[in-house]
């Protein structure tokens, strides 16, 4: 029997998903039709006279592909405070900032009650479907999430990324009952002036209603990992705040304090019950279960630049199934992960065709195709094809480029089930070459195969092109765990060297118009040193992740991982 939890349903929130996928060509037509009635007074819909024609056909050809550097314009007019009606029918007051990790820079985009609605469609949706394979019980959850401060754009409008604006949403805490037990953390920490401290905080709410939580969560992989990365470091400091009913000085800021002083009572049973745990560990693997008995899941979103920290966070998951979540981005949702039982490697995404029209632009060559074909309809995409995701949205984003691929799986009734694939503008390119985020990837993983026996962990990696000498080449950075002999790296960077199997990477290093890769190992931290850049440039740990492909706008990170390089290596593959 299916757990019903607050005012949600499952069983209809599934019965109702069932319903649209089934028809999901007049649901598309309808969708478009509502968002161009409700927009259609927005001057940029105006401007290419659709004249309140709703349907697909005329859309299509009356309203041009674009990109976010096209519409930028637009943007920065209602950032201004222009509030006449410019994208969307009524004005945009809230505005989304994305990571600016891919970029050097974040993006601004329109936020909106539609948004906002689409987004809890998604939660609900992904919820029933992950509570019906693992059902939670009523408790707490262990989520760290984090918000950073809005701030009053040059127009006035309230600005922040994009989990910002959703968790500081008036609605937000209570329309997410019914879809996800209680917060472990009170607002304080959530909300907390300095993102170390509200770690800091969020375990040790967790450790003292450890028996509550029902799962572990944050949007990305990444913060998870990073989470119980820092309860390596202080874990004996968290068992002593708790023994002793004292908040530890690492935590300085007045807000937090204060709440947790509230929850905070010696407890030396607790402590001892905590250190010992920990103390029998080996390589801490099986801690979140270890401190958790009653978690049923670990969730976040786990595909894409999240796959390198699968590894380690498996290792903390211990055998607790690792549930993928949604796809989306800052500009809009796009698809639920009803099959949450999948691996994060093998996850895969429905689309919601009532939450905006979607088209796909077909990509014949893969990733690195260059001929580009018409979009084509949710509902005519191939099965085992790979597309471009097109979106238009109640926000004001009209036939808006996201810059993903991904691949047709199949179909939920008549809707695509689509796997993410790559960035397409995240490419290591010289001249005829062009290696994706997953190429790197897949390379970094081959070559990290010849650190196994060393038993060192690789931390993270990144990569950009060095065009300062002739002919360019792949510069590749690694941070370690720890020492590696200098006969084995030179190993690992023979073997990234070889594992790109693109065949313009190839041909050109065997004819020398690519020079030979360099593995550059950084000093412990560097990492973090990126991440605290993208923090401070207002960026929300919720939304972080690490640039892949560092351009060459990137100065600020660029010139953190040149100043931390400890070792060089230039491989000798192609020799």
């Amino acid at each position: 029997m299916l757990v019903k939890m607050g005012e949600l349903d499952v069983e209809k929130v599934i019965e109702e998903f069932e319903e649209v996928t089934k028809d999901a060509k007049r649901v598309q037509a309808e969708t478009l039709k509502k968002i161009l009635e409700q927009n259609g007074e927005a001057e940029y819909l105006q401007n290419y006279g659709l004249n309140g024609r709703t349907d697909i056909e005329s859309f299509k050809s009356c309203v041009p592909l674009v990109t976010h550097q096209e519409l930028e314009p637009f943007i920065q007019r209602i950032i201004d405070g222009n509030t006449y009606p410019i994208l969307t029918g009524t004005p945009i007051t809230t505005i989304s900032l994305s990571s600016g990790t891919t970029q050097g820079k974040p993006k601004f985009v329109p936020f909106n009650e539609e948004l906002f609605e689409s987004t809890m469609q998604i939660y609900r949706t992904s919820f029933a479907y992950r509570n019906r394979e693992f059902p939670v019980e009523r408790g707490k959850a262990l989520a760290f999430i984090y918000s950073s401060k809005q701030f009053k754009t040059s127009g006035g409008l309230n600005a922040g990324t994009a989990t910002t604006n959703l968790f500081r949403h008036p609605q937000f805490r209570e329309r997410m009952k019914g879809i996800q037990s209680q917060c472990c953390s009170p607002d304080e920490v959530i909300f907390g002036p300095d993102f170390h401290q509200s770690l800091y905080c969020h375990l040790l709410f967790g450790l003292l209603c450890r028996d509550e939580v029902q799962f572990v969560s944050s949007t990305f992989a990444h913060s998870i990992v990073h989470a119980f990365e820092t309860f390596e470091q202080y874990w004996e400091q968290l068992c002593t705040d708790i023994r002793e009913g004292v908040l530890s000085d690492v935590v300085t800021a007045p807000s937090l304090r204060t709440a947790v002083a509230r929850a905070l009572r010696p407890n030396p049973e607790l402590a001892d019950l905590i250190h010992k745990k920990c103390s029998s560990l080996t390589n801490w693997y099986g801690l979140i279960p270890e401190l958790f008995p009653n978690a049923k899941y670990v969730l976040g979103i786990m595909t894409g630049s999240m796959e390198p920290y699968l590894k380690k966070l498996r290792r903390y998951a211990g055998w607790l199934p690792l549930a993928c979540a949604d796809y989306g981005a800052s500009e809009g949702w796009i698809a639920a992960n009803v099959n949450p039982k999948s691996p994060p490697e093998s996850a895969t995404f429905t689309v919601l065709p009532d939450i905006g029209y979607f088209e796909f632009i077909p990509l014949t060559g893969g990733c690195n195709g260059r001929s580009e074909p018409e979009p084509v309809g949710l509902t005519e995409v191939e099965v085992g094809q790979e597309y471009e995701v097109v979106i238009t949205t109640f926000a004001g984003l009209y036939r808006y480029r996201l810059g993903d691929a991904v691949k047709v799986m199949g179909f939920h009734n008549l809707t695509p089930v689509i796997k993410f694939i790559c960035r397409r503008n995240l490419l290591l390119t010289v001249n005829i070459d062009k290696n994706t985020e997953k190429d790197l990837q897949i390379a970094v993983e081959e070559a990290g195969k010849c650190l196994a026996l060393e038993k060192v962990d690789l931390v993270d990696f990144t990569s950009l092109v060095d065009r300062s000498t002739e002919p360019g080449h792949y510069l590749v950075f690694w941070e370690l765990a720890g020492d590696v002999d200098n006969n084995v790296l030179h190993d690992c960077c023979n073997c990234l060297d070889r594992s790109f199997t693109d065949p313009g990477y190839m041909s050109s290093r065997k004819i020398r118009s690519i020079g030979p890769l360099e593995l550059r190992i950084i000093h412990r931290g560097t990492f973090r040193k990126i991440l605290e850049h993208f923090l401070n440039l207002g960026a929300a740990v919720s939304q972080y992740k690490t640039p892949r492909c560092v351009g060459p706008e990137n100065k600020a990170v660029l010139q953190i991982l040149y100043d931390n390089v400890s070792k060089s290596y230039v491989s000798t593959a192609y020799e």
